[in-house]
């Protein structure tokens, strides 16, 4: 693993109390409502609960109270848990595999927090949804579209974000249905979607008639065997999460190679391209949003691997690149923005993808929210809301 020369994180508290103040903006700003998925000139439009990344602004505020004891926080939740019920009942932009974007940090996290009945009921119906994505002929969830649709027969590495939903559902209810999806995608998803060089593809296809897997293929990275630099990030994390589930060696061995890949391809100035294409010197965007989610898989992994060496070795590590995070890329005046995270990137245009430029240089939800959850974890013990 490549070695940083990076000083140690010690604003940690500093970096909380600002954090806080950001969250209270944005509370102000959006008077019950959410933040749209990326900021605007760096402030969020007001969202309806739509799109898949509404969860991430009912977490930040699950962990604004974590990090404060401040009820405010949980109240906003609360008045959220209605709507969260009302979506997935009336199946609300629910035609995709991110129920555990939208309901993990939010419901499952509110549950974690309160015990609310309403919000656990929720949460276990977005785990359905989820099931019911599931396609035997290939054996994976399918990410969008009308299912068994052939131009959308396809997994994304996003989806191992996914998965800690249907693992807590079967640990809730004691159903083994959820984990058993969880567990055929997982182990269809590690085998397609590594390359030989440690890389991860965006996504992968599969034939629907008989279902064997086709060709690899990008939506979001820069060309199709790039690596594109938030998806390598969900390989890093979502192996992580795989393995504090399962103990499986082969997703040890996924999270070391994707974490490689993605520290070896930093820029001097750690904050990641968009898209690893990219390198020293050049124009292109950064998106910091990746390295919030790779720091959250590193202090994961910290917590579940048996040899305590290694352990302190990523924490330490990952505490200095939030430190870097902290001083380069955190809002640190409310009169700028009311997000927490600049120089994050929803999506860029290239000759080779299928996407529009959206969120560039702006702030984003997963980015908000990964940042403070990364916050979290080094102030202490948690219990992950995944």
């Amino acid at each position: 693993m490549r070695q940083f020369e990076v000083k140690p994180f010690t604003e940690l508290d500093e970096a909380i109390s600002c954090a806080l103040r950001q969250t209270d903006c944005a509370l102000e700003h959006l008077q019950g409502k959410f933040k749209y998925s990326n900021s605007e000139h760096l402030w969020y439009p007001l969202s309806e609960n739509v799109e898949w990344t509404t969860g991430f602004w009912s977490g930040e505020l699950n962990l604004a109270y974590e990090l404060s004891g401040d009820k405010r926080y949980l109240n906003a939740v609360e008045q959220q848990i209605p709507g969260w019920m009302g979506r997935i009942v009336r199946h609300i932009d629910t035609e995709h595999h991110d129920m555990g974007f939208l309901y993990s940090p939010s419901c499952v996290g509110f549950y974690k927090l309160t015990g609310d009945k309403e919000a656990r009921e929720a949460a276990l119906l977005a785990a359905d949804n989820l099931c019911g994505r599931f396609q035997e002929k290939g054996q994976f969830i399918q990410a969008w579209g009308p299912l068994g649709a052939k131009e959308n027969y396809r997994l994304i590495i996003d989806c191992l974000l996914n998965l800690p939903l249907l693992f807590w559902a079967t640990e809730e209810t004691g159903d083994g249905h959820y984990r058993n999806i969880a567990l055929k995608h997982l182990h269809t998803a590690l085998a397609l979607v590594l390359r030989p060089d440690d890389s991860t593809y965006h996504t992968y296809f599969f034939d629907p008639e008989s279902g064997k897997p086709t060709y690899g293929r990008t939506a979001q990275g820069y060309r199709d065997g790039s690596a594109w630099a938030r998806g390598q990030a969900w390989g890093v994390y979502g192996s992580a999460l795989a393995y504090r589930e399962t103990k499986d060696e082969r997703t040890l061995d996924v999270f070391h190679r994707t974490l490689a890949f993605f520290l070896d391809h930093l820029p001097s100035s750690v904050i990641p391209y968009w898209d690893f294409d990219f390198t020293e010197g050049s124009t292109e965007p950064r998106d910091t949003s990746s390295l919030a989610i790779v720091v959250c898989g590193m202090l994961e992994m910290a917590t579940d691997i048996p040899t305590g060496e290694e352990s302190r070795t990523l924490a330490d590590l990952a505490s200095r690149l939030t430190g870097v995070l902290y001083r380069e890329a955190a809002v640190k005046d409310p009169a700028v923005s009311d997000g927490q995270l600049l120089h994050g990137t929803y999506a860029r245009k290239s000759p080779f993808n299928t996407v529009n430029n959206r969120g560039v240089d702006e702030c984003n939800t997963w980015g908000d929210y990964y940042y403070v959850e990364a916050l979290r974890r080094l102030k202490g013990k948690w219990d992950p809301y995944w």
